[in-house]
């Protein structure tokens, strides 16, 4: 998944049984990390919903329906215009991982899988390949395997401008993820502990390299200031990466032989509340990932604001247990069930999903209201439009 660390510690030992600090345990570390996300596909009462009740404010965003609405499918159309160019699907498949001989090839069918749906892919953390060049093909793989996709780098925040330049260009990558995951780094064992220079090395990154930078979270939220400072910092798109989906805190506590930061498995925002935090900001894309369940949380987050909807542990949970052939499936059922609801939405593109009328109920609303969000106008959007 989207992890990394770069400082070794000595604080504990990981239930994979490598001390802290090991580099020939960095493969240990990337397995636990798959099938600790994979466990949390089923830990909930339905599988694919993790327990994480943040998942559930997807539920609490409903759309207002209105019967005379539908139009003809085939008019339409789920292509968007990117900070990252255009794709054909306002969806992705999210970073997840890479680093050792398993997660290779779990990086080798998904990217089949993202090649077969035409839909873009994004790496896990390559900090692995910077430390050690031979873990390279478990990477490349990406783009090997989907030579004429979109295909997104990625890299934690302490990374410089040349280790970012090495990173696209052993994908080719049409842009470069930098994910922010200082919660996870705090929990796991061998973690990092200094983010004080995390926006200055984002500046930098984004300055260097000549593919959009996409900045995301790993499932804690973007809050309305992080996203505006992201745009500061010169960044094309934010992926709120809201609370909900594959929680790093709970995996990392889970490698703790104490389980002793349990306490912070519910830190953070749902992704619809980040996307309704930082609804309006101009100047940078916005996109989502985080307890995304079906097409209908896709387009719920795309009403919200999203210009694309990112997807990770659904999706390796089927690759895992059901193979290949299974998700590309499964994501032309999602794109199909997508362009259904936007039919009976009246929604010819995904754009167009902004102008729908939203009930925002339960622990959103109550967000809103915190925040000083006024839930009423988007009930009655269409009126407006």
């Amino acid at each position: 998944m989207t992890e990394d660390n770069t400082e070794s510690r000595t604080e504990d030992r990981t239930t994979s049984g490598t001390t802290n600090g090991a580099t020939d345990g960095t493969g240990n570390r990337k397995d636990d990390h798959v099938r600790h996300a994979v466990d949390q596909q089923h830990s909930g009462p339905d599988a694919g919903r993790p327990s994480d009740h943040a998942a559930g404010d997807f539920d609490a965003v409903n759309f207002v329906h209105h019967a005379l609405a539908g139009i003809d499918r085939d008019s339409v159309e789920l292509a968007v215009k990117t900070p990252a160019g255009t794709w054909q699907a306002p969806l992705y498949i999210n970073g997840m991982t890479g680093g050792s001989a398993g997660t290779g090839k779990i990086n080798r069918e998904l990217a089949v899988a993202a090649r077969e749906a035409g839909i873009p892919i994004a790496s896990g953390s390559m900090s692995a390949y910077l430390r050690d060049p031979s873990l390279a093909s478990t990477f490349r793989v990406l783009r090997d395997e989907n030579p004429d996709g979109v295909v997104i780098a990625n890299l934690n925040a302490n990374a410089d401008a040349d280790q970012a330049r090495r990173a696209v260009a052993l994908l080719e990558a049409d842009a470069l993820q930098i994910h922010l995951n200082a919660l996870q780094e705090i929990v796991m064992p061998e973690g990092d502990r200094d983010f004080a220079a995390w926006p200055a090395r984002i500046e930098t990154i984004t300055a260097a390299v000549e593919v959009p930078v996409i900045v995301k979270e790993v499932g804690f939220g973007l809050s309305l200031n992080t996203v505006r400072r992201l745009r500061e910092l010169g960044v094309a798109a934010a992926d709120v990466g809201g609370r909900g989906g594959t929680n790093f805190a709970r995996i990392e506590n889970n490698r703790r032989s104490r389980g002793d930061y349990a306490f912070l498995q519910s830190w953070g925002q749902s992704t619809p509340c980040c996307l309704l935090d930082t609804a309006g900001v101009d100047g940078i894309g916005v996109f989502a990932s985080g307890g995304v369940r079906s097409a209908l949380d896709v387009a719920r987050a795309l009403a919200l604001g999203a210009t694309a909807v990112g997807v990770a542990g659904r999706f390796l949970g089927v690759l895992v247990e059901q193979g290949t052939a299974a998700l590309v499936d499964e994501i032309a059922d999602w794109l199909e069930a997508l362009r259904r609801l936007m039919t009976v939405l009246g929604t010819p593109t995904p754009a167009d999903l902004t102008c729908c009328d939203l009930l925002l109920t339960g622990q959103v609303a109550a967000f809103c209201q915190a925040r000083g969000i006024d839930p009423a106008p988007y009930s009655t959007r269409s009126t407006r439009t």
